[in-house]
């Protein structure tokens, strides 16, 4: 099991999604945490970064794993278009 890290902009991020939508990410942040390598999870590295990107429907978390501490960094949540710029 993994710490999971959020910073204080995402978690402004996340209080300010839908409900349902907010409650989807959640639970999948919270899997995510459990056991980072579920291949149930759609998840990949981003190209040329050391991040990831886990999707939940229309949405996008990315983050970064620390394998050597088990902490997982959720740096940004967002519509797929807007969280990579």
């Amino acid at each position: 099991m993994y710490r999971i890290v959020i910073h204080r902009q995402v978690k402004k991020q996340l209080r300010s999604l839908p409900g349902v939508t907010r409650n989807q990410v959640v639970e999948q942040i919270q899997k995510l945490g459990h056991n980072p390598h579920d291949n149930r999870l759609d998840i990949k590295r981003l190209k040329g970064e050391v991040r990831f990107r886990l999707r939940v429907g229309l949405w996008r978390i990315v983050f970064e794993k620390h394998e050597d501490v088990k902490i997982i960094s959720i740096e940004k949540i967002g519509a797929r278009g807007d969280v990579y710029k």
